[in-house]
């Protein structure tokens, strides 16, 4: 095995060329672009080692990009290449553009711990494997404020398909404080934070203030995680992209300055011509969010905001679970056209007794007259339920505003954990009960499951220990115990994990082989990036002939195991 690890570890120092990543410095107060980029001599900002051509990277060899196109090294012997990493110090970095550029291994761009950098934009369009963690991102930091989107992940018929991308523990903001800002200035003034188009995107960790719009996807497999937007004018989240994920995110403070229905999450279909409400979106997942209308009732120009609002269906393979939702509204979570959908243990109250209001859980028919099919809503505390043709709905409860006490730590401040004599514990079924509540604590916490996005526990919590195969996640909460898969991948977001599952939705493989999505070459409409159809442990094993023996040694020693490699988990929402 040893001769086995260093013949693998001399082939892959062989196949890159180079003995270990670089890390880069860039300081705009301190730095020149003379300098070498070392921590010494640091280069000015980032936007010039970017315009300097000072990254070597991979460009598709003829545009506009079709499939069928080639990779070829972009910017060869530049400093900065495939692996390495820029550390920005404190200052302005200027606007940030990358197009045309596919790494073979991540480049990641980030902030110097104990530093502040400040960029007014980012761009990626027609490019793979790239990370932006730890950046304060506004236009209010450039010289002469603009409205757009601030940071935009874009797939480009031109520039090529985008995937492979993490922005992660950002600050996303128009300006800093918008306590004075009027109506028209919310509508001229306000930007909106993310956009993605591109496949295979991570959005983590960000904190997003003061936007028009918060984070919007098209593009698939999308992990949309532990983000807060807080002060919104338009909708928080949206999901318009197949088999993404939505998590753990915080969306509060909405904003009514124009006329659109602003919604915590809101998504829709588009058919084959456009049309919406024509096609539909599958295999969603949102899990564990919190959407609250507003913190403080004097808030300006508060509106009233619809939680989970998704209209124009079919909305198919959806999971939506462990979520939070405070509203004034009446769709506190809504689908419209629905089939193989569960609405399972969300809490979903009303923020005040007046209208509109009280805030339902719907699943009914599509616009058309087409009836949902195959759907369940199942342990939820509520405040209403509609239920339309092809909906199974039990183990829920409805709570008035009157009974928020016998039920809740503090619902005034927006506390809904249980309390011991809450009707709701110990009231659920364990049919489709996600393993983990809204806390990511173990579910059922006493004998059986408990009604709502909270178990309620005395004292600590108990967390099973048990793990029979041996990956380190126990077995109640494993979904494949008896196979070995740490990382608990489910591409298809079934609740099976790809180690132990069946062919996924794209005709792929489960556990990462052949098909359409099988690793960082699917990119989205029109084909991929050949530059690295598989990465093991950061380094891309595609293309030429050293890489394809590299894979052949790597397949050996980890015997079919998918590591954590430089590339993005492809379903970043496991269930822990």
């Amino acid at each position: 095995m040893r001769t086995l690890v260093a013949a693998v570890l001399a082939l892959g120092a062989l196949a890159s060329g180079r003995a270990e990543a670089t890390t880069y410095y860039v300081d705009p107060e301190n730095g020149s672009m003379s300098g070498d980029g070392s921590a010494a001599a640091p280069w000015s900002t980032l936007q010039e080692v970017l315009d300097g051509n000072l990254v070597e990277t991979m460009s598709w060899d003829e545009l506009p990009y079709e499939p069928g196109r080639t990779l070829v090294v972009k910017n060869p012997g530049a400093p900065v290449k495939a692996g390495d990493t820029l550390r920005l110090l404190s200052g302005y970095h200027g606007s940030v553009e990358i197009m045309g550029a596919y790494n073979t291994e991540e480049i990641t761009i980030e902030a110097e711990p104990g530093h502040s950098p400040q960029v007014s934009s980012v761009l990626i369009r027609g490019a793979a494997g790239w990370i932006i963690r730890g950046l304060s991102i506004s236009p209010e930091h450039a010289p002469v404020y603009g409205v757009g989107t601030i940071v935009a992940v874009e797939s480009s018929g031109w520039h090529g398909p985008t995937h492979d991308v993490l922005v992660e523990g950002c600050e996303i903001f128009s300006v800093d404080d918008s306590s004075g800002w009027s109506a028209d200035d919310w509508n001229d003034l306000a930007a909106s934070a993310v956009s993605v188009t591109g496949d295979h995107v991570t959005i983590a960790g960000n904190i997003i203030r003061n936007v028009d719009f918060g984070v919007s996807v098209t593009g698939r497999y999308a992990l949309v995680e532990r983000n807060v937007i807080d002060g919104f004018a338009g909708d928080g989240l949206r999901g318009l992209g197949d088999y993404g994920v939505f998590q753990y995110n915080t969306v509060k403070n909405c904003y009514a300055v124009n006329q659109n229905h602003d919604d915590g999450f809101q998504s829709w279909s588009v058919g084959p011509g456009g049309e919406v409400g024509a096609g539909e979106v599958v295999g969603v997942v949102l899990r564990g969010n919190t959407i609250i209308n507003y913190e403080d009732p004097a808030q300006p120009f508060r509106g009233t905001l619809q939680g989970i609002g998704c209209f124009d269906g079919f909305f198919t393979d959806w999971v939506i679970e462990n979520n939070v939702i405070i509203t004034d509204h009446w769709h506190g979570i809504t689908l419209l056209g629905a089939r193989g959908a569960r609405i399972v243990n969300n809490t979903v109250i009303d923020s005040n007794t007046v209208d509109p209001g009280p805030p339902w859980i719907r699943i009914d028919d599509h616009k058309s007259g087409e009836p949902s099919e195959g759907c369940v809503i199942r342990n939820n505390l509520v405040t209403a339920l509609v239920t339309g043709e092809g909906v199974v709905e039990d183990h829920n409860i409805i709570v008035s505003m009157e009974s928020l006490g016998d039920h809740f730590v503090d619902s005034g401040s927006g506390d809904l954990r249980l309390v011991p004599t809450s009707q709701a514990v110990d009231s659920g079924s364990p049919d489709l009960a996600p393993a983990r509540d809204r806390d990511e604590v173990f579910r059922p916490q006493g004998v059986a499951v408990d009604v709502g996005a909270y178990e309620w526990y005395a004292g600590e919590p108990y967390e099973p220990t048990e793990d029979t195969d041996g990956d380190g996640v126990a077995d109640e909460v494993d979904n494949c115990p008896q196979t070995p898969n740490p990382l608990q991948e489910d591409l298809d977001n079934d609740g099976l994990g790809d180690a132990c599952d069946s062919p996924g939705p794209d005709g792929g493989s489960a556990d990462g082989g052949a098909g359409a999505d099988a690793g960082p070459a699917s990119s989205g409409p029109g084909g991929g990036c050949s530059c690295a159809a598989r990465s093991h442990g950061g380094r891309s094993l595609g293309g030429d002939p050293m890489g394809l023996l590299l894979g052949l040694l790597l397949g050996l020693l980890l015997r079919g195991r998918r590591p954590r490699g430089g590339w993005q988990s492809q379903n970043g929402g496991q269930q822990r």
